[in-house]
């Protein structure tokens, strides 16, 4: 009966323990869920810049085809486009088609004399009349009435190259057989280069 006292006492305190809730170690609690928003902004850009070359000189020949430049410029295009774009255009032009380069005196060299032969960009240049101001295609910012210019680069865009560059390679030349009485003198101008990503 000992024996079966303390197995009865035994069992009731195994009973007992396992009626009192243990107490409330090892229990997650978890908090509300706090939020952050996140907002980025990559924004549309496209420029130009000339990375060697910006000043060319010219020794000029009367009444001769071949008057090169001194050195070659090159153009550094770079973009970051939005969705839909589909072609970076590359320009060269001149504010004045009949006088690109001046004395001052009222002698000019028009635009038709001064070509770019374009290397490293799908372009090869031209004649800086080769596109009127005006004119189907010409880029709204060749806006003076007597603008005249030359596409000298054109990059397709596809998803692969919503952001790049490109490098154009310029070498000049000054055809003066089409002024043969063009006097001696110091000219000087100007030769815009732009890029525009259509449409």
């Amino acid at each position: 009966m000992r024996n079966f006292r303390k197995v009865l006492v035994l069992v009731g305190g195994m009973a007992l323990t396992a009626a009192i809730s243990p107490a409330a170690k090892g229990q997650v609690i978890n908090s509300n869920v706090g939020t952050v928003t996140l907002n980025a902004t990559l924004a549309e850009s496209l420029s130009v810049s000339v990375t060697s070359g910006a000043t060319v000189n010219f020794t000029l020949a009367s009444n001769t085809a071949a008057n090169p430049g001194s050195t070659t410029s090159t153009v550094q295009t770079s973009w970051t486009l939005k969705p839909g774009r589909t072609q970076v255009t590359v320009w060269a032009w001149v504010a004045n088609g009949a006088a690109a380069l001046t004395d001052g005196a009222g002698n000019n060299i028009p635009a038709g004399a001064v070509s770019a032969a374009a290397a490293g960009s799908g372009s090869a240049g031209g004649a800086l009349n080769t596109v009127a101001s005006g004119g189907v295609g010409v880029p709204a910012f060749i806006t003076p009435a007597a603008a005249t210019g030359v596409q000298i680069g054109q990059v397709a865009i596809t998803g692969a190259n919503k952001a790049g560059n490109t490098t154009t390679t310029l070498t000049w030349n000054i055809n003066t057989t089409g002024v043969p009485q063009l006097p001696a003198a110091s000219y000087t101008g100007t030769v815009n280069i732009q890029a525009q990503a259509t449409p």
